[in-house]
């Protein structure tokens, strides 16, 4: 595979978008080399936590952001966030169906799911029988931690909950049904779809003690150790142009303190541990790619160090921007004939008064 030119990509309008805990949404214009932290007036509040991002190729002028402060949507023509009124308040998961993008499905703290048929103009609490909104493992409520529409099967949709389990649902996320049949845990970070070497549908799901894979679409799960010092397994993402190419990120826990990378080239079976340059500060936590671009790849730790993929994930670069804590990360194309606004709204200081010579 060839290695894109990063000018090109970045005329190309190629937008990074990272979401931090405590320092809100910010973005990049240049694959990820500097970074801009938009200030109150650009509509979100400065200190929101982002919890997530969702985006829909079909609708390149907008991105939906997961906060504390609930749901919010940016324009790229505007470059400003809209809070959109719903019942919700701590969102942790965003999804937007395939089929339809004014259709929204969200994940709550406490653990509720909601949907929207019409770009959040209004909403739904959805059915989830055994989805509980405390945890008394850590007495604390549990929340949604991923939303994922299955690639392979059109009507079903994926939920992680930290601490509640999977959820599958058969009907685009309108009904749901809790399957935690042989998982070691109900520590639920990340759920993903790939395909296995006859060309069937296999799970896999990452938890705080391990990853688990499922061969029957959910109804039972085993776990499945990696070959590393530590079993706190946290994102897992399949290549969304080849679904037997899949990422999983792995450290010593939360935050944590280092961390690895890691690689299945076969559906999730074997792993192959992937060399991100330097020390990690703290256990990898997101991975962003995107259809358009299998080529583009990101990665980010808990507290804050990026790295960039030019390669499909061959060789890693560390980024030189470093945030406090990131939580989500995205990328995607927005085409330059979208008309996309000036500037962001940001504090800029007044220059000093000039010195007058005596």
């Amino acid at each position: 595979m060839s290695r894109p030119d990063p000018a090109v990509l970045a005329e190309a309008g190629v937008q990074v978008y990272a979401g931090t805990a405590g320092h809100s949404a910010w973005f990049s214009s240049d694959l990820g080399e500097t970074w801009v932290h938009p200030n109150s007036h650009s509509g979100m509040y400065l200190e929101a936590r982002v919890w997530s991002f969702a985006c829909h190729p079909a609708q390149p002028r907008y991105l939906y952001a997961g906060t504390d402060h609930g749901l919010y949507r940016f324009d790229e023509t505007t470059l400003r966030w809209s809070a959109i009124d719903s019942p919700m308040s701590d969102i942790w998961s965003v999804a937007i169906d395939p089929r339809d993008p004014s259709r929204l499905l969200c994940g709550t703290r406490p653990a509720g799911f909601w949907c929207s048929p019409d770009a959040g103009a209004s909403w739904q609490r959805l059915d989830a029988p055994g989805l509980r909104d405390f945890s008394e493992i850590v007495r604390g409520p549990t929340r949604v931690t991923q939303i994922l529409f299955d690639p392979i099967d059109e009507d079903t949709v994926w939920a992680g909950v930290e601490i509640g389990g999977i959820f599958r649902s058969t009907d685009r996320g309108l009904t749901w049904t809790p399957l935690d049949r042989g998982l070691v845990s109900a520590d639920v970070h990340g759920v993903a779809v790939s395909r296995d070497e006859a060309g069937g549908k296999r799970l896999l799901a990452t938890t705080n003690h391990g990853l688990h894979l499922s061969h029957d679409n959910g109804d039972t799960w085993a776990l499945h150790p990696l070959d590393t010092p530590w079993q706190y397994m946290r994102a897992i993402v399949a290549d969304p142009t080849d679904l037997r190419t899949l990422w999983m990120t792995n450290g010593n826990g939360p935050p944590g303190s280092t961390g690895r990378l890691w690689r299945s080239r076969d559906g999730g079976l074997d792993w192959q541990p992937v060399a991100l340059p330097g020390s990690l500060n703290s256990t990898p936590w997101c991975v962003a790619s995107h259809p358009s671009d299998p080529s583009l790849r990101f990665v980010c730790t808990n507290l804050g160090q990026l790295f960039r993929s030019l390669d499909a994930g061959e060789s890693w670069e560390r980024l030189p921007h470093e945030f406090g804590e990131v939580r989500a990360l995205c990328w995607r194309p927005v085409p330059p004939s979208l008309g996309r606004g000036a500037e962001h709204s940001l504090t800029r200081r007044p220059p000093p008064p000039a010195t007058v010579a005596p």
